[in-house]
């Protein structure tokens, strides 16, 4: 039987693709609203998801990531930018989805607005942007398994220069911030490291259940 697990030993960082594969767009499509339905701290989603197909804005990103040639060869590149820092119109537009999704008052969800805006809104920028961007990491993670469930190959990368994707993907005039980039594809015949044993430490050394 195919479980989760075994496609989570299947699945590895791939090193390179096949350029003669293409994902679909049916399959990226699932890969992205399984991002979009990812949970994130409060449900904010301080976040957004770009999925990048242009051979021009590739081949940019690729020399801002110290020329890895994933970039350019895998089908996709899905680069999960964070908010750096954000005010009370963050939680404010949310609020405003709850009340027309769930078609609830505004004085149903006020005391979750104050939690909200207390927690967060006095924290200073530096911790801002680290939160954000842990949260753009709870996409990263659940989107490749979703990945590897439907057989695709992915590579995540932190290998890049951040101020460059800024700028390539002008970024930074819309409060975002590059934090994480995922490869998305099909991996080459010709990449050795498909077979590699993968390093994990046991359940003994790694897992404590108390």
């Amino acid at each position: 039987m195919n479980t989760v697990l075994d496609k989570l030993n299947w699945r590895y960082a791939t090193k390179k693709f096949d350029t003669s594969k293409k994902v679909s767009k049916e399959d990226l499509e699932t890969i992205l609203e399984a991002a979009r339905l990812t949970p994130s701290s409060y449900g904010l989603q301080p976040y957004h998801i770009f999925a990048i197909e242009d051979n021009d804005i590739k081949a940019k990103l690729r020399k801002a990531s110290f020329d890895q040639p994933q970039i350019t060869d895998a089908s996709y590149i899905i680069v999960l930018a964070n908010k750096p820092t954000f005010d009370g119109n963050m939680v404010d537009d949310y609020i405003a989805n709850i009340i027309e999704t769930r078609g609830v008052s505004n004085k149903d969800v006020e005391g979750f607005s104050q939690i909200m805006k207390s927690s967060l809104l006095g924290l200073p920028d530096a911790q801002k942007n680290s939160w954000t961007s842990s949260q753009a990491y709870i996409i990263l993670g659940n989107i490749m398994t979703i990945a590897a469930e439907m057989k695709i190959d992915t590579c995540p990368m932190e290998g890049f220069d951040k101020n460059q994707y800024n700028e390539i993907l002008g970024l930074n005039d819309i409060n975002l911030n590059a934090a994480v980039v995922l490869a998305i594809g099909y991996r080459s015949d010709d990449d050795a490291t498909q077979n590699y044993p993968k390093v994990r430490y046991s359940k003994e050394q790694l897992i404590t259940l108390i």
